[in-house]
């Protein structure tokens, strides 16, 4: 047997391993969270022994920034580069809240599960603060665009960043509205929350 096909055949045998290592991972931090997931579980789940899980995975930090990175492409966060890109066209001001509304809401959606697991374990895993750090900043860049056009000050889109934070979508979807009236509540709250930070 060639050399060049055996090491062919280690290498992909090798991406296989490691694809089953992070989609048991996965699987396990929806299950369980980040925290409470352990690399006997991990090792189980995968069907190998923790020994080949250390050979591709030396630890934590090196699986969950590994598994981060399918989760950002599955997730499909706000980012900074695109938020320009968002609101392009639109001059109204309502129309612009109404963008950021509509563009956090559908990103949240998508995220619902991981977002709220990696917010529960984010001060025990370092990575995981290093994920939502982004996705914030993502966010923050989206409501700094939305805006811009009204020049408000720092300390009113701090308030408006608040409005459109994780949590709160939380609490707002807990109260079951339609779209269309969670909508208008959140456009409600981010004009209150500017008004508010105007006075102080």
């Amino acid at each position: 047997m060639p050399r060049e096909y055996r090491m062919t055949k280690r290498a992909d045998a090798s991406r296989e391993t490691r694809e089953r290592i992070m989609n048991a991972t996965m699987q396990l931090h929806d299950e369980k969270g980040v925290a409470r997931t352990t690399f006997a579980d991990i090792a189980k789940r995968a069907g190998i022994g923790q020994a080949t899980l250390y050979r591709h995975f030396p630890s934590v930090g090196d699986l969950v920034q590994a598994c981060g990175g399918h989760v950002w492409v599955e997730m499909r966060p706000l980012t900074p580069d695109n938020a320009a890109v968002a609101f392009k066209g639109l001059t109204d001001p309502t129309a612009r809240l109404e963008k950021l509304v509509d563009e956090v809401d559908a990103f949240f959606s998508r995220g619902e599960l991981r977002l709220h697991l990696a917010g529960r374990d984010r001060e025990l895993v370092p990575e995981l603060d290093q994920f939502l750090s982004a996705v914030e900043a993502g966010i923050s860049a989206y409501v700094g665009e939305a805006l811009a056009p009204m020049k408000l000050s720092k300390q009113s889109i701090a308030a408006v960043n608040a409005v459109m934070s994780f949590p709160m979508w939380q609490q707002l979807r807990r109260m079951k509205l339609p779209a269309q009236k969670s909508r208008q509540l959140t456009i409600r709250l981010i004009s209150c929350a500017i008004g508010a930070a105007q006075d102080l």
